[in-house]
């Protein structure tokens, strides 16, 4: 199986062109993609009853990729607003909580900064927060290079395998040490991600200009760039059960078109943007 959404539900205008208030764009959303990448909870631990309501306004058959929260994962600046690491994990897991019990969690990605490269210190890190995370599905997105050199890939892609770790494989810029290359290869058999960031060199590696983050996924793929995967994706069912796709190529909103590009490539059937919404969204 094979499913396609977006990061976020928010910004993705091509959805919501009949004005839908920000209260139901979730909904709006999971009419058109059966699975999410909450971005939100990267920036700060969200509330429960976020959660709770997420769950409960979403289908039965909707799934959440849910991004671990930036101190987890070693990105947050500045003072940590948790006493503890324990504290911290501890607050996050019970947040998610609604999600889980609705048995809409695919999985928590934990999606690792440039500067985390293939050392001893950063393996034991990572054993340290697949122990704190228990049984939960976690997904693990590098941004250095260095683990998938020569040297290092076949070791990776074993460690991830053998500690539970759900391989999160990026579509993304060639700009260096602060990138990967598309590794297709599952570590479980239950499932993989796919994340495509767009192709768009400069943009990524522009991080001192103001506008950074408004260019740095700017990128709209081709039909023909998107035909490419068609065929990898069937290469990697060989290996998993479930794949899930996710387009964050959203900084000049082409991801929905992208996404849907993908599954008509795929043969699924999505919803036409100008169908109009569901008697669900009138009231």
């Amino acid at each position: 199986m094979i499913r396609i959404g977006l990061t976020g539900w928010g910004d993705h205008d091509d959805l919501y062109q009949d004005g839908v208030p920000n209260r139901k764009k979730l909904q709006r959303y999971s009419q058109h993609f059966s699975v999410v990448e909450v971005d939100s909870s990267f920036y700060a631990i969200q509330s429960r009853e976020s959660y709770q309501k997420w769950a409960e306004k979403t289908p039965p058959e909707f799934f959440f990729v849910i991004k671990a929260y930036q101190g987890m994962t070693g990105h947050l600046r500045g003072k940590n607003p948790f006493p503890s690491a324990d504290e911290m994990f501890m607050s996050f897991i019970a947040s998610i909580q609604p999600v889980v019990e609705a048995c809409k969690l695919k999985a928590i990605l934990f999606q690792f900064p440039p500067w985390f490269d293939c050392t001893k210190t950063n393996v034991d890190t990572l054993k340290a927060v697949k122990r704190k995370m228990g049984s939960l599905p976690v997904a693990l997105e590098f941004r250095h290079q260095s683990w998938f050199t020569p040297k290092f890939k076949d070791k990776t892609l074993s460690f991830m395998q053998k500690e539970g770790w759900i391989h999160s494989i990026c579509d993304e810029p060639q700009a260096g040490e602060g990138s990967i290359p598309i590794v297709l290869q599952s570590t479980l058999e239950d499932l993989a991600i796919v994340r495509f960031h767009g192709r768009n060199v400069q943009g990524w590696t522009s991080s001192g200009n103001a506008n950074w983050r408004e260019v740095r996924y700017l990128y709209h793929y081709s039909r023909q760039e998107l035909a490419e995967w068609v065929d990898r994706l069937g290469e990697l069912s060989k290996d998993t059960r479930e794949i899930i796709v996710l387009f964050n190529n959203n900084s000049g909103g082409h991801a929905v078109s992208n996404a849907m590009d993908l599954m008509d490539l795929l043969g699924q059937e999505y919803l036409k943007l100008n169908q109009p919404p569901d008697q669900l969204e009138l009231f």
